[in-house]
């Protein structure tokens, strides 16, 4: 099974990171995504840039609105992701308590769908699709 394993901070835990000597935080975490890479647990990740340099586009009117970050008044923000292939939801719990993070941060940890959960749709023609379009991700992936 699949997990994703997305991280998520507060302001206050960003705030408290910066006091954080940059590299103590890189090496923490290369060392956390070495172990899983040891396990053979890790499919990829990435950590994501600063706020300002993104944008939200919400749905809530006919036209999309597309507004620059940061994005006004935040609770917590998506800082980066991990895609785990585990035998169990417990195994992928036991690798998020083991993530080096701080107070203020968190993870959310959540199954990967994938094709036992579109049985009841196997005869649409996008389910169909994709598998086809995996495989060809995959190469695209391995000519990168």
């Amino acid at each position: 099974m699949k997990y994703m394993l997305i991280m998520r901070s507060t302001d206050e835990a960003n705030a408290a990171a910066a006091d954080i000597d940059f590299e103590e935080i890189i090496n923490a975490m290369g060392a956390f995504n070495e172990s899983m890479m040891e396990a053979g647990v890790l499919l990829g990740g990435e950590g994501l840039t600063d706020p300002t340099e993104g944008f939200v586009v919400e749905f809530t009117s006919e036209t999309p609105i597309v507004t620059d970050g940061p994005y006004g008044e935040t609770h917590e923000l998506f800082n980066g992701f991990w895609i785990l292939q585990v035998s169990t939801k417990e195994e992928a719990a036991e690798w998020a308590k083991r993530c080096p993070l701080g107070p203020g941060t968190k993870l959310e940890v959540r199954r990967v769908s994938d094709e036992s959960d579109f049985e009841d749709f196997a005869d649409n023609e996008y389910i169909q699709k994709e598998e086809g379009w995996r495989e060809e991700l995959a190469q695209k992936q391995g000519q990168a």
